[in-house]
């Protein structure tokens, strides 16, 4: 059975559920590829009816929220000793240098790091947990998560939804072009926050003291 002819047998409903499962869990901390889920499941709702756009969006919207939340009270409790074992757990994710980097967003931008983390691959991961860990107010992360979670989502779905709609004739002969799209994205930005990952961490070791070697 072709990919396409077996997507239209799903039940909306697994959809609904599936995109929020999977952005909610990449939100709380686990690298999960919820971009890559949620245009694909944006384009399958611009090309058949029983995908419901609005309420797809409010599924994705309300997985980024509340997956966002609960890495926040994870991250308030567990606080480093929990990079350290997400560190151990997920080398490429959460490294020292990543790390780093996503605290230096957090001190210049405060509560938006956790709004404009969402359009960042890497750092879509990081914005729960690290701003409960850095005990951010959580009144401040709340605004800024719902706002994230909104805009990104439910922008997301929106503008691949039309664009399907629009793009209806050939869509058809390039469906997967949306997806390929979003993957060089989502590598682009990634292979950003790695690059100023590797030159802070690279930083910080060359701050580190040289040990002093003992007297004979």
């Amino acid at each position: 059975m072709h990919v396409q002819e077996w997507l239209e047998t799903v039940p909306a409903v697994s959809i609904y559920a599936l995109v929020a499962l999977v952005i909610g869990v990449e939100s709380l901390g686990i690298p999960l590829p919820g971009e890559i889920v949620l245009v694909s499941a944006a384009l399958l709702s611009s090309q058949h009816a029983g995908i419901n756009p609005v309420i797809l969006g409010a599924c994705a919207t309300l997985g980024a929220i509340v997956g966002d939340s609960i890495g926040y009270a994870i991250g308030r409790k567990g606080g480093r000793p929990l990079l350290a074992w997400l560190g151990a757990k997920f080398p490429r994710h959460f490294s020292e240098g990543h790390v780093a980097t996503a605290e230096r967003s957090f001190q210049k931008w405060g509560m938006w790091a956790v709004f404009f983390g969402r359009f960042i691959a890497l750092l879509r991961i990081f914005a729960g947990p690290l701003a409960g860990v850095l005990h951010m107010p959580y009144w401040k992360f709340l605004i800024a998560n719902v706002l994230g979670g909104i805009v990104w989502a439910g922008g997301t779905t929106a503008v691949i939804y039309y664009v399907g709609v629009v793009a209806e004739a050939w869509l058809k002969r390039f469906s997967w072009l949306g997806l390929v799209l979003a993957v060089l994205i989502g590598l682009g930005s990634m292979l950003i926050v790695r690059r100023r990952a590797n030159k802070a961490s690279a930083e910080h070791e060359a701050a580190e003291p040289e040990p002093v070697p003992a007297a004979d």
